[in-house]
């Protein structure tokens, strides 16, 4: 059986810890609305965006340069019928050397297309990771939801 949860990865010229660095600069590149901490193992975070979306998650796997986990604990999708969708799932960056170039593939493990927010949520995730973290990475500034405005594009 195939994994189903959705995935996405690029590369880029940057190093492996500055695209490690990049990832756990949350707030530079997923939301204003972050409360808490991503820098080290065992640290929590809570996103919210409006009365539309709050997760809370751990950092379960912290390795500089090649790996991030980020376990959702709690969470809450006022836009789906089941509203606790993403809780227990995990956010997961890896981080690869390969041919002079970085590779970051990301996957948010149990996001599946049998959730009603599939659609959504991997185009949210597919704007996040390849637009605002990649440029994040490349040229040091984000696209991060703004507390008001939502997604810029």
């Amino acid at each position: 059986m195939t994994n189903q949860s959705y995935t996405t990865s690029f590369t880029v010229d940057q190093s492996p810890q500055e695209v490690f660095d990049a990832i756990n600069n949350v707030r530079a590149w997923w939301g204003e609305e972050i409360d808490g901490s991503a820098g080290k193992l065992g640290d929590e975070f809570e996103f919210r965006h409006q009365d539309i979306h709050r997760s809370v998650q751990k950092i379960t796997e912290f390795v500089p340069g090649r790996k991030v986990v980020w376990h959702v604990s709690d969470a809450r999708l006022n836009f789906v019928k089941e509203k606790s969708e993403w809780k227990g799932t995990d956010i997961v960056f890896e981080i690869a050397f390969k041919d002079g170039k970085t590779e970051l593939r990301f996957t948010h493990a149990g996001l599946v297309p049998a959730f009603e927010c599939y659609g959504g949520c991997s185009g949210a995730w597919g704007f996040l990771v390849n637009d605002s973290l990649r440029s994040l990475i490349t040229t040091g500034e984000g696209k991060p939801i703004r507390k008001e405005k939502g997604m810029v594009k």
